[in-house]
C-alpha cells in the first residue's frame, strides 16, 4: 500500500476540528499526524474529548508553520474567522497545501470582508490564491489545487438548493428568499448567553436578520449562476438541536414548470454527484434523516396559486455543512474519488 497522506488540523479543539479527527480517523489514504490547538498545546487530546481516545491519543501541537511542514502535507484550518487570514499564508509560503473551514477566504472583495465579517481581511495576494470550492458546483476545478475555500454551512443549504434551478433560468432569482433553521452546534464550542440551555431550550429565534456574514457569500455564487447580480433575504434561525440545518427557499417560476419537472431537473444537474440526494414528489426531507452524514436531501412543492416553488434542503452543519464538505475537498483536490471517508449511512433516530 502507498504511504498515507499526512494531515494536520488546526483548531483541533473547536466542534469542526473534533469533527475533522471523528471522520478522517475512518478515512482509508489519509493519516493524522498533528491536532493543534494554541490554547492547549502540550495537553492529550483525549483529556479534553475522551471519546476520542481510541481514535487520536498524540499530544495537541503548538501553532508553528515550519513544526506542522515536518509533520504533514496538507493542513486544515478549522479556526474562528479572523485566525486563517493570518495562518494560511504562513503555512502556504511553508509549501503546505491549505483547506480553510474559516471563511477567511471566501470573499475576494476585502471591502465586503470587512462589512460582514468585522474582521480585518486577507492579504488579496493570498485571496487570489485561494479557489472558493462547492464540490457539486465546482468541484472539477479542486483537482491539483493547493488552498482551498471551503464553504459556510448555511451557504451549503441553500446553494444546493437554489444553483440548478437559477442556472436553467427557472426562476426569478430576484424574487428569492431562503429561511434557514440551524443547530446550536453552528454557533461553535464557546459559551455565550446565546447558547445557554435556560435560554435556548424550548425556544426558537431569529438572528442577524439581514446581517449574516453567509449574505455575500450565497449572493456571489448565485450571481455567478444567475450571469447577473443577485440580491436575496436571508433570515437564520436557532433552534433547540444540536446538529442540523433546514433551509427553506422560495422564488417565482418561470415558464411553465411543476415539483416534477424540478425533479427531473435536479436528479439531472447532480447526476454522479453522491451526496446530494433528490426526494420524490410529497416526501419531504428532516434534519434526522441526514444526522451525522455528508449528504445534503433536496424536496420541492409547486403552488399553482402563487406561482412559486419552495424547495427544502437539509444537511448536517458539522459535516457536509463544514468538516465533512472539506474533506469531500480534500478527496478532490488529490484526484481521489470524493467519496471516501465519508461513506457512511446517517445516524437514525
Amino acid at each position: 500500500m502507498s504511504e498515507k497522506l499526512k494531515v494536520a488540523i488546526v483548531g483541533s479543539t473547536g466542534y469542526g476540528g473534533i469533527e475533522l479527527i471523528r471522520l478522517l480517523a475512518s478515512h482509508p489514504l489519509v493519516e493524522i499526524t498533528s491536532v493543534i490547538s494554541s490554547s492547549s498545546a502540550g495537553m492529550p487530546i483525549a483529556e479534553w474529548f475522551p471519546h476520542l481516545t481510541d481514535i487520536q491519543t498524540a499530544l495537541l501541537d503548538d501553532v508553528d508553520p515550519q513544526g506542522i511542514k515536518a509533520k504533514a502535507d496538507v493542513v486544515f484550518t478549522a479556526t474562528p474567522a479572523g485566525v486563517a487570514a493570518k495562518l494560511a499564508p504562513q503555512l502556504l509560503d511553508a509549501g503546505l497545501k491549505v483547506i480553510d473551514l474559516s471563511g477567511d477566504f471566501r470573499l475576494q472583495d476585502t471591502a465586503l470582508y470587512e462589512k460582514w465579517y468585522k474582521k480585518t481581511p486577507a492579504d488579496e495576494q493570498y485571496l487570489k490564491q485561494a479557489l472558493y470550492a462547492l464540490p457539486e458546483i465546482n468541484g472539477d476545478k479542486a483537482q491539483g489545487a493547493s488552498f482551498i475555500s471551503n464553504p459556510g454551512c448555511f451557504v451549503t443549504s441553500a446553494l444546493l438548493g437554489l444553483v440548478p434551478a437559477v442556472k436553467a433560468g427557472w426562476i426569478d432569482p430576484s424574487t428569492i428568499i431562503i429561511d434557514s433553521k440551524s443547530g446550536v452546534s453552528g454557533a461553535g464550542r464557546g459559551a455565550s448567553l446565546g447558547t445557554h440551555y435556560s435560554e435556548l431550550n424550548e425556544n426558537f429565534k431569529a438572528y442577524k436578520v439581514n446581517q449574516h456574514q453567509h449574505v455575500p457569500e450565497i449572493e456571489m455564487v448565485l450571481s455567478e449562476a444567475a450571469g447577473q447580480e443577485v440580491v436575496t433575504t436571508f433570515t437564520p434561525h436557532l433552534v433547540p438541536m444540536t446538529r442540523g440545518i433546514l433551509s427553506t427557499m422560495y422564488a417565482t417560476v418561470k415558464g411553465e414548470h411543476n415539483a416534477a419537472d424540478f425533479i427531473e431537473l435536479y436528479k439531472q444537474f447532480y447526476e454522479g454527484r453522491q451526496f446530494v440526494r433528490i426526494r420524490k414528489e410529497g416526501v419531504l426531507p428532516q434534519t434526522k434523516e441526514v444526522w451525522g452524514s455528508n449528504y445534503c436531501d433536496i424536496a420541492f412543492n409547486y403552488d399553482e396559486r402563487t406561482g412559486r416553488i419552495t424547495i427544502i434542503s437539509v444537511i448536517d452543519n458539522l459535516v457536509k455543512g463544514a468538516s465533512g464538505q472539506a474533506i469531500q475537498n480534500l478527496n478532490l483536490m488529490m484526484g481521489w474519488d470524493e467519496g471516501l471517508g465519508l461513506q457512511f449511512v446517517p445516524v437514525y433516530p
